[in-house]
């Protein structure tokens, strides 16, 4: 949950996550917010990618509404006013104007105090209608409140009595695909709703000693005498400040609304301090419905009714830092960019796409015992990461990449080493291997292993079970020779990710190849393949006619058209058209179908800064949306 521009006494809830990834708005958002012109703290990003509620808390208060230490002391209890309510609190400094207008065009939750009576709330409510924005009030009235009375005489196009209701509004507003906001107006406590007079007369004297109570002249006059835009805060602060004697700052804090550039607007501390828990308590109650949602659309874990597909491949935290300028310094300078913690892998990228699809398959793999292995064990809760060896002494495996400001790579760096520990007796373990076999396995005492030989024992019997069986090229040469030869005696289907041209030809270095039922190489992977299948092609072509095969046939399915602007990861999108693809096989629709299904899988991924988007799930990416589109005809070659 991240806030985007500043309101009355705002705190955001987030939604980015529930909002169509169509929306061109919405991307050009998500290029800002990730930036360099926004940087998000790490534990507020780790946050993020885990999934837990996060309340953005708007920082004007602070800079222009209150003096030091009050303001720090104030920001200080507000965040924890969030914490005590179970979620992470997020003050931020982003200054963008035109609330209202913003409310109409970007996907986000603004929990806000009433309007301010110098307002028309009649037509501040019009204008939010008509900018397509969900306008509901907060608690046991639907009366739009004022900001020191729960009276506007309004009513609220929308009522929410608690948290609960708040969240399933949201998430099915959100739902229906919409670039426009959610506004839920809380009232002000009615044990401060009586101190507000002081601070209403302090206001219309400020405003009158401009040189009127029009707020148009005094804007005007505030100008003329070099007060503009931000500056227009503490112009009027000091003034009320100085006309209540410092009791402005004692009850209230006052804030001048950017969206409306003079519209003066100020609330009770008690009021921010429960406009604080009323936003924690809605995005813990919007964090645990969008859990039980994609819970609900997916397997449980213990469900064994049908066996489930195999994954075996690699795990990786990826780090990517972009370069800033276009060019990039070296002799050991600093060069300006922007770095990001993913969680990638190819393995992993598999797995993570096949459970959004409600396949959650048995994920084989290997990290170490490290502070990245529990970030990637929290991070995939939603998939089967019961069968993943963790070992002590290992580095979960890592890639760096420099990329510059093109984005193209500049140098990458992996520490994969852990790879090899996905071996063929790990995979194929049988159930009376001894304790010290076991032991020699890992390299390790038993110890000091962090899963139990009950279960590793259980994975050649699921393996021989799979519908299907999908191995990347990270895996020892080994591992894959054994899982070919058992695919082979079990006639198992296996799905084959090449991952690089350097590891692309591992199958086809002997007969194991045969057993391969599918396989997703790039050009350059396929290119390496045919040269170590003894078929080089002609020196200097990129693209050859030439086929030894008695038989061919080819089938090309355009791409669903996407914008460079709209392209924010490419790392994930491969191993979403597979996933896809594999989907629609185990659901045995026909092979257009399929490829389809893998085209918006890799579509949502695009437009992702995760490798595999959240938005991919068993609604967005089915035979329904297939049959929802229009798709082009797809063009087959047939040789002989």
């Amino acid at each position: 949950i991240i806030l985007l521009y500043k309101m009355i006494a705002k705190i955001a809830c987030r939604l980015a996550r529930h909002v169509s990834t169509e929306a061109h708005r919405t991307t050009q958002v998500r290029r800002f917010l990730h930036g360099a012109y926004f940087r998000i703290e790490p534990s507020i990003q780790e946050a993020l990618v885990e999934g837990r509620p996060v309340v953005a808390l708007e920082s004007t208060i602070i800079t222009h509404g209150m003096a030091y230490p009050q303001n720090l002391s104030m920001a200080r209890e507000v965040e924890k006013i969030v914490m005590r309510n179970g979620a992470v609190p997020a003050t931020i400094a982003l200054d963008v104007s035109a609330d209202l207008t913003e409310l109409g065009r970007t996907p986000v939750a603004v929990v806000s105090a009433g309007v301010k009576s110098i307002l028309d709330i009649g037509r501040t409510l019009e204008y939010l209608e008509t900018q397509g924005v969900c306008v509901a009030a907060f608690g046991a009235s639907r009366m739009f409140p004022a900001f020191f009375s729960s009276q506007s005489g309004f009513q609220a196009p929308y009522h929410v009595q608690d948290e609960e209701e708040a969240a399933k509004l949201i998430a099915s507003t959100l739902g229906l695909g919409l670039s426009s906001g959610v506004l839920i107006a809380v009232p002000c406590p009615q044990e401060r709703a009586a101190s507000g007079q002081l601070i209403e007369d302090a206001t219309q004297q400020a405003l009158s000693e401009a040189s009127s109570v029009s707020l148009s002249n005094f804007l005007y006059i505030g100008r003329s005498k070099g007060i503009t835009g931000k500056e227009l805060t503490p112009f009027l602060l000091q003034k009320i400040n100085e006309l209540t004697s410092g009791k402005s700052l004692d009850s209230s804090i006052l804030l001048l609304n950017g969206a409306n550039k003079g519209v003066v607007c100020h609330t009770d501390l008690a009021l921010i301090q429960n406009n604080a828990r009323v936003g924690s308590c809605i995005a813990v109650a919007l964090s645990k419905l969008q859990k039980a949602t994609r819970k609900g659309s997916m397997p449980r874990r213990g469900d064994t009714t049908l066996p489930q597909p195999v994954v075996i491949g690699g795990i990786n935290v990826d780090f990517i830092a972009k370069a800033q300028n276009p060019v990039i310094l070296s002799g050991g300078q600093t060069n300006a960019g922007r770095v990001r913690r993913t969680f990638g892998g190819v393995g992993r990228n598999l797995a993570d796409c096949l459970s959004r699809l409600g396949l959650t398959p048995l994920l084989l793999s290997a990290v170490g015992k490290d502070e990245h292995s529990e970030s990637v064990l929290h991070y995939c809760h939603h998939m089967d990461m019961s069968a993943i060896l963790q070992l002590e002494g290992k580095s979960t495996a890592t890639y760096s990449a420099v990329i510059t400001s093109a984005g193209e790579l500049s140098i990458g760096l992996g520490d994969m080493d852990i790879h090899q520990q996905i071996t063929e007796q790990y995979v194929c373990m049988p159930a009376d291997l001894q304790p010290s076999a076991y032991e020699k396995l890992c390299g390790e005492k038993k110890a000091n292993v962090d899963r139990t030989l009950p279960k590793v024992s259980q994975f050649k019997e699921k393996l021989c079970q799979a519908p299907l069986v999908c191995i990347d090229g990270n895996v020892p040469l080994s591992t894959i020779q054994y899982v070919c030869k058992l695919a082979r005696e079990h006639q198992l289907a296996v799905c084959y990710e090449p991952t690089d041209e350097n590891k692309a030809s591992k199958p086809f270095l002997s007969d194991s190849w045969k057993a391969l039922t599918y396989i997703s190489p790039n050009l350059q992977e396929l290119k390496a393949i045919n040269r170590t299948l003894g078929n080089p092609l002609p020196a200097g072509t990129e693209h050859s006619e030439e086929l030894t095969a008695t038989s061919l046939c080819a089938a090309h399915y355009p791409a669903i058209p996407i914008s460079k602007e709209q392209i924010v990861n490419v790392s994930g999108a491969g191993d979403s058209l597979m996933a896809g693809i594999a989907a629609g096989m185990l659901a045995n629709h026909d092979t257009d179908t399929c490829v389809w299904m893998g085209l918006l899988a890799a579509r949502l991924s695009l437009c992702s800064y995760e490798p595999i988007s959240p938005e991919i799930s068993t609604s967005t990416v089915s035979q329904e949306q297939v049959q929802s589109r229009p798709w082009p005809k797809a063009k087959v070659w047939k040789l002989d």
